[in-house]
């Protein structure tokens, strides 16, 4: 989403004259909301490339290995419902993608198809459809080279 710098005035008047002139401005990112569909839909499929990777380096890859077997423990044998969905939520890459997405609708502002809270609500959702589909195709890529992996180490045994 394009952003534009908006200077925003902050008046204060140290010495109590009414006329004192403001004196500061603050430089502040604000998203354009004017966008073209077809500037939405561009938004959409790179804003879940973001998210998919975050999901699935949490949810899956070595270096949050101890963390997530954490959050298996817990939720397999945690004594409340809310502490088991809890510690579900970092296990499971669809779950986590709605959280992650959250996050980057707050940093970002994009919003599609609406310029109130339901483009909010709609760009949430497709941003976490998008998202796992990029989780389910580089799930299957990945399963593909390992399969081409062992087939290779297996010719090479036999060799």
């Amino acid at each position: 989403m394009p952003l534009t710098i908006v200077y925003v005035v902050v008046v204060y008047n140290t010495n109590n004259s009414p006329d004192k002139k403001p004196t500061k401005t603050f430089p502040v990112l604000k998203p354009l909301m004017d966008m073209s569909l077809s500037t939405q839909v561009i938004w959409l499929f790179i804003l879940a490339i973001p998210i998919a990777c975050i999901a699935w380096t949490v949810t899956h890859e070595e270096v949050f290995r101890e963390p997530r077997e954490y959050c298996l423990k817990r939720c397999h044998n945690g004594k409340t419902i809310l502490e088991r969905k809890f510690f579900y939520l970092f296990t499971c890459e669809y779950c986590f993608s709605h959280y992650v997405t959250v996050i980057m609708l707050i940093i970002t502002g994009y919003k599609l198809l609406f310029d109130d809270w339901r483009g909010y609500l709609i760009a949430g959702f497709a941003l976490v459809f998008v998202a796992n589909i990029y989780m389910s195709l580089f799930g299957l890529i990945r399963i593909d080279i390992k399969k081409v992996r062992q087939e290779a180490e297996n010719e090479e045994a036999k060799k």
